[in-house]
């Protein structure tokens, strides 16, 4: 007889969803709007649209991997992926508020270089524990 083991839906889970389909909405966002916001940010279009693909690349693993990683290596990772990008953003706001021209830069570099680096470490750590194991 074969047991089935059905995933239980937390909150951390949906959680973990929302945080990256935000990554994908917001790829779309920087890969549609790559030279307008370019512009806003101080960006070339270009680091824009790589920048979108590696959120979306990203926040497609993160959903993918949601049932075979552990809710603590994703709260982990999340945390350290936020508070990167918080602590970025304040780096390009001081930047751009001392007149300095590489603040949206600093800020867009992150969300480039962060995404991969969080899906790569995503995709190495260990799987989750399952009921049957």
């Amino acid at each position: 007889m074969t047991q089935v083991v059905a995933s239980r839906v937390t909150r951390h889970t949906v959680g973990a969803i929302a945080d990256g389909a935000f990554k994908v909405l917001l790829a779309v966002a920087y890969t549609a709007g790559a030279g307008p916001l370019g512009r806003l940010l101080g960006t070339p279009a270009w680091l824009m649209a790589v920048s979108g693909v590696a959120l979306l690349i990203s926040g497609g693993i993160e959903i993918g991997y949601t049932r075979s990683r552990s809710m603590r290596t994703y709260t982990r990772l999340m945390v350290a992926y936020d508070s990167g990008w918080v602590l970025t953003a304040l780096v390009g706001a001081l930047t751009a508020w001392q007149g300095g021209s590489a603040g949206g830069e600093v800020w867009i570099g992150y969300q480039t270089a962060a995404p991969i680096a969080f899906a790569a470490l995503l995709i190495a750590a260990n799987p989750a524990q399952t009921a049957s194991d």
